[in-house]
């Protein structure tokens, strides 16, 4: 009799079925936590029911896993998407890294659904959602890169050729700890950027002290890239651009709504963006002030996300 073929190996039967997309949206979840089944649908998928079928499968093979949040009034929210463990070994694959732990996956998901700033994460990363989404629909646009808050946890994560050599000693509290940073691109044109997504429970206070930090960033440094405060209504906007107006600060702040967004159906893309010092009007985000042509190509690293979702 001849003996019985062996199981295919679960991480080679998944790597025979991926595509692009399903690339993409590993790292994505690898590198950021958490989306949702709308998120996902919305930046990569024609439909909603493309995505959750997609998404089923993905489950399926392992390579996601999910939950589902109740809401305190009763029902539930959307599938929430993490990767499971066979993800967490496809990405290593792909990017060269060494094994990961064989519980990184429960130990993360444990994490992501305990976290008391759960929907601030999903809020920041839904700005950059929203632009891969738009980048889909119109041609020669891209989020060319996006990177989470973990990236700039580090100290010294900032130092750059030229810079204040003190940076390399500075620690993470003197300088800023963004809520991620992108790479947005229309017709060869780019503009880096780095976000900051207000849910506004903070008091202002707090926001005036983030773009202190900012500030002293350029007086260390040669960053010039634009900061974008996501902020949730008109009101808490105008709030801050009259404090930004006292200050007159040198690093390039650039503000927008939830509110005005909701009511325009406009990405960040697109002519939402207010900036200090410039007056009432809007701009879009290509259109953002920057000039740091000589780093372009430089970022930080991103390490190996621990089981909390920052950088190990």
């Amino acid at each position: 009799m001849r003996k019985p073929l062996p199981a295919p190996d679960p991480l080679l039967r998944l790597q025979a079925s991926i595509t692009a997309r399903d690339d993409r949206l590993l790292g994505w979840l690898y590198d950021h936590g958490v989306l949702t089944t709308d998120q996902i649908a919305t930046a990569l998928f024609p439909s909603l029911d493309f995505a959750q079928r997609r998404l089923r499968r993905l489950t399926v093979l392992r390579a996601t896993d999910r939950f589902r949040p109740n809401r305190a009034y009763g029902g539930s929210y959307p599938y929430h998407y993490v990767l499971d463990q066979l993800g967490y070994d496809h990405v290593h694959a792909q990017r060269g890294l060494g094994r990961p732990r064989r519980d990184q996956a429960r130990r993360r998901k444990q994490s992501l659904t305990g976290r008391p700033d759960l929907p601030h994460l999903l809020g920041g990363n839904q700005v950059f959602i929203d632009l891969a989404a738009h980048a889909r629909t119109h041609p020669n646009t891209a989020l060319d890169r996006w990177q989470p808050a973990s990236a700039f946890h580090e100290p010294g994560v900032f130092y750059r050729r030229g810079s204040n050599p003190q940076m390399m000693v500075h620690g993470p509290s003197g300088l800023p700890r963004p809520d991620g940073a992108g790479v947005w691109t229309e017709h060869g044109r780019s503009v880096q950027f780095f976000l900051e997504y207000d849910t506004g429970r903070e008091r202002l206070d707090i926001l005036t002290e983030k773009i202190a930090k900012y500030e002293r960033l350029v007086c260390l440094s040669n960053w010039a890239w634009p900061v974008l405060f996501h902020l949730p209504s008109a009101r808490r906007e105008a709030n801050l651009h009259h404090r930004l107006a006292e200050v007159g600060p040198q690093a390039i702040i650039a503000t927008t709504t939830a509110e005005l967004r909701a009511a325009t159906g406009a990405s960040p893309a697109e002519q939402v963006w207010q900036l200090s010092g410039f007056g009432a009007g809007r701009h879009r985000l290509i259109d953002l002030p920057y000039t740091d042509t000589a780093h372009d190509a430089e970022f930080p690293n991103l390490a190996e996300p621990g089981p909390s979702g920052r950088a190990a």
